[in-house]
């Protein structure tokens, strides 16, 4: 069973193999990243702030493409908060002036009050720069809400999987989960045969 650990070539083999592993799978995220010019292509919502627009692990696939699109009022944006690695996903409520400098305040369409507490000390509003995830291409399942025509269309999220993020969430809520799921992963490389 651990005849592999006998044979310091055929260990050797197995550890390459893992780090190849590991080096593709961070070569196809930054790929993704620069394709979609976003930091985060990929996130997952870890509260019911969106809900019924998106549930609580629901996997969310980002574009950030076109930043000299102006940005609307019903637009649901992923944004970041300035110190804080946690990407929220919320809709613009509330939009002041125009182009890359408008002012842009955000609010979850399940929460009851703006976001204004969530932003970095000091910061009463969102620029265009602060939004990771936007995109131009029109999807009628997601929902950018048009309150004067009730139409269903979407620029801020490319895609989304429902639920498949509650691994995520599961793992940041149990840190030993972690460990165990990185232990049988050791494992199996070095079980692994060939």
């Amino acid at each position: 069973m651990l005849s592999g650990l006998a044979n310091p070539r055929q260990a050797a083999v197995q550890l390459m193999n893992f780090g190849l592993i590991l080096s593709t799978a961070f070569m196809m995220w930054k790929g993704i990243s620069v394709i979609t010019d976003s930091p985060s292509p990929i996130v997952v919502v870890l509260s019911g702030s969106m809900e019924p627009a998106f549930q609580r692990g629901d996997l969310l696939f980002l574009w950030n493409r076109n930043i000299l699109a102006e940005t609307s009022v019903g637009e649901i944006v992923v944004y970041n908060v300035k110190g804080k690695d946690i990407p929220i996903v919320h809709r613009i409520v509330r939009k002041f002036g125009k182009g890359p400098e408008a002012k842009l305040l955000t609010k979850g369409d399940n929460n009851v009050s703006d976001d204004t507490e969530l932003y970095a000390s000091g910061q009463d509003y969102l620029v265009r720069k602060d939004i990771i995830g936007y995109d131009d291409w029109l999807s009628p399942v997601l929902g950018r809400f048009d309150y004067s025509a009730n139409i269903v269309l979407n620029r801020s999220v490319f895609a989304y999987i429902p639920f498949v993020g509650y691994v995520t969430i599961l793992l940041s809520e149990h840190p030993w989960l972690k460990t165990v799921m990185l232990g049988l992963m050791g494992l199996v490389v070095v079980l692994q045969r060939e």
